[in-house]
């Protein structure tokens, strides 16, 4: 199928380390930036020990697993396994990432939208708010938003139904909030535009063809945001994902503030790690590599050892990493 023509063409996010480390020496002497990061590490923590302790242990009863057949062969095949004792290893880390990844964009919509100012939305399925997820009152008009955890998780439904959802209950949003602008944002968590499977672009597109362009004030061609008016409600709608959505949501420097607060949160400090270990992925290495700390370079809001960590983290929120 050939590419529409209007769709974006995103150039590579690139972040530069030494630019983070600058960063992070600037939001370690701003008293208001240290509030929200260790807000965040506080209620973080509390929710991950609460989390951790509810998922499955080597105790639990197979079918809590739901794993497939089809899946545990190939894997077995692959690492060449000859007992049923060597795949049940591997049965439990993978339970556990499936588990914590279903709770870890809730957590991080309850815990980070009132510390940057926002209202984490819990609504009903099949209702006018099931969409939204994050709401935020300006003077002027009303801020909201759905997340999702990164920028491959719409399919073609999803995409109309999300903008089936924007064009139908805009006005009461609009009503209910006694305003006559609405800006609605669709966020993904994590992840690049270039990165985008491009179906979160395709709600702006659905919207244009569903509204007719008698109503449209601004088409998405090769952008990420369309505008649409119905009867007296103007309505922009924008696709932000990744460091985009974190820099609408609080500032320039709200990523960093988050990435810190985390890695506090899950990360105990320890002595630096040896230069001589070795990665299976080709590229980790140069991507968690703390060359480019300077010698003698210090924050309080963490220890050499975490450093890496933070880089590792910065790196899902670009297309390239550099020095």
């Amino acid at each position: 199928m050939a590419k529409n023509p209007s769709l974006p063409s995103p150039a590579k996010k690139v972040m530069s380390k030494t630019e983070i480390l600058q960063d992070l020496q600037i939001i370690d002497q701003q008293p208001g930036a240290r509030d929200r990061i260790l807000s965040i590490e506080s209620q973080f923590r509390n929710r991950i020990n609460t989390h951790v302790a509810s998922l499955p242990i080597g105790s639990s009863r197979f079918s809590k697993f739901n794993t497939s057949p089809f899946v545990l062969m190939l894997y077995t095949k692959q690492k060449g396994y000859h007992f049923v004792s060597e795949i049940e290893h591997d049965i439990l880390p993978a339970k556990l990432f499936s588990s914590m990844e279903t709770s870890a964009g809730r957590m991080v919509q309850d815990v980070v939208l009132p510390v940057f100012g926002w209202e984490s939305v819990l609504s009903s399925m099949h209702s006018a708010t099931s969409v939204i997820d994050a709401r935020r009152k300006d003077k002027e008009f009303l801020e909201l938003a759905t997340l999702k955890s990164g920028p491959r998780c719409l399919n073609d439904e999803m995409s109309k139904d999300i903008a089936d959802d924007i064009v139908s209950h805009a006005e009461e949003w609009a009503a209910a909030a006694g305003v006559d602008h609405i800006e609605f944002t669709y966020a993904a968590l994590y992840g690049t535009p270039k990165q985008s499977n491009k179906k979160d672009w395709h709600i702006l597109r659905n919207i244009v063809a569903t509204v007719g362009n008698r109503f449209v004030l601004e088409y998405p061609w090769n952008t990420w945001k369309c505008v649409f008016r119905i009867r007296s409600i103007k309505v922009g709608v924008t696709v932000r994902i990744g460091a985009d959505w974190w820099s609408h949501l609080g500032s320039e420097m709200a990523l960093l503030e988050f990435l810190v607060a985390l890695i506090r949160a899950c990360v105990i400090p320890t002595v630096a790690q040896s230069s001589s270990v070795r990665y299976q992925i080709s590229d980790l290495a140069d991507i968690v590599s703390t060359r480019v700390v300077p010698a003698g370079y210090n924050v309080s809001l963490l220890q050499q050892s975490q450093f890496e960590w933070l880089f590792f983290l910065v790196r899902h929120f670009c297309d390239d990493l550099t020095d």
